[in-house]
């Protein structure tokens, strides 16, 4: 089987994991901080794999700009904002629904800056998925606990989701060619730069260095910020920016069924429901589509 039939699944499966880690990475450091860590890490060793693979590095000031730039959106403010939700009591699933908005806005944003069209069927399908993510998690939120949850994290958590959506768009105007290697390598040095003063300025710089912290660092660093942003970034090469980012619906059903697998959380009928409407949706927005609308 090809890589652009695999890429997606492995995508979601990789990405759906970040929300686990960041409830997970609350316990051992603070939010900003850890991210701080894993971005100084990710990049070092994407450097230290460009130089032995002979990644193609830009040769143009301009190039290196919007690597920077799209990393700022893209890892520093979008995680920066999710990981301190997170940290201040938004629940990860709450979190995933939020993200969840991204497909929608990438869509109504992208014919606006890159001139993107999707077929009617695209569009019912990016519905469909924002509709199933809703039945799938949205439910638990109503229930007992959910007026504790903080609004001005929440609204930090959406600010998130507004970042991400304009670095993937960013990402697909500026960065059409390239090494993917050396773009990643220079995104992370964006998100440092965003990231470490916001550490320096809110946090104390607590981390509690143990085997929780290792094994967190290195799934955050080997299975997301290099296997799940190298797929992304592949995707967004490979399609539409609206079809890559219509796979952000996958992740909050996924997530709740791992949480159901590993940890022994509740998996209700709309959960289940939902996740079948999702999958539906992200079809149809992926589907090949050789007349697209005007």
């Amino acid at each position: 089987m090809s890589l652009d039939r695999l890429a997606p699944a492995i995508f979601v499966l990789l990405w759906s994991t970040g929300w686990v880690v960041a409830k997970y990475a609350t316990f051992v450091s603070e939010p900003l901080t850890f991210l701080g860590i894993r971005y100084l890490t990710a990049a070092l060793l994407f450097a230290g794999f460009c130089v032995v693979t002979g990644a193609a590095w830009p040769r143009d000031r301009r190039t290196v700009v919007h690597a920077v730039v799209s990393g700022a959106f893209l890892h520093g403010l979008y995680l920066g904002a999710v990981w301190w939700a997170i940290g201040e009591g938004v629940p990860a699933a709450l979190s995933s629904i939020i993200a969840a908005l991204q497909p929608l806005m990438t869509a109504l944003a992208a014919p606006f800056f890159i001139g993107e069209r999707l077929s009617p069927a695209q569009k019912a399908g990016l519905c469909l998925g924002f509709l199933g993510v809703l039945l799938a998690v949205l439910p638990k939120f109503f229930g007992q606990g959910a007026a504790e949850i903080p609004a001005f994290a929440i609204v930090v958590n959406m600010l998130g989701m507004a970042a991400v959506t304009y670095g993937t768009i960013y990402q697909k105007q500026y960065l059409p060619t390239g090494d993917i290697r050396a773009i990643a390598t220079l995104q992370y040095i964006g998100a440092l730069i965003v990231t470490v003063p916001l550490a320096l300025s809110l946090e104390n710089l607590h981390v509690d260095f143990g085997w929780a912290f290792v094994a967190l660092l290195a799934w955050s660093v080997l299975g997301i910020s290099m296997g799940a942003i190298l797929l992304l970034l592949y995707l967004l090469r490979r399609g539409q920016v609206s079809r890559a980012a219509s796979l952000i619906y996958l992740v909050p059903p996924i997530a709740a069924l791992q949480a159901a697998a590993i940890f022994g959380e509740e998996l209700t009928i709309p959960m289940i429901l939902g996740t079948l409407i999702v999958v539906v949706g992200v079809y149809l927005t992926n589907r090949e589509d050789p007349a697209p609308a005007e």
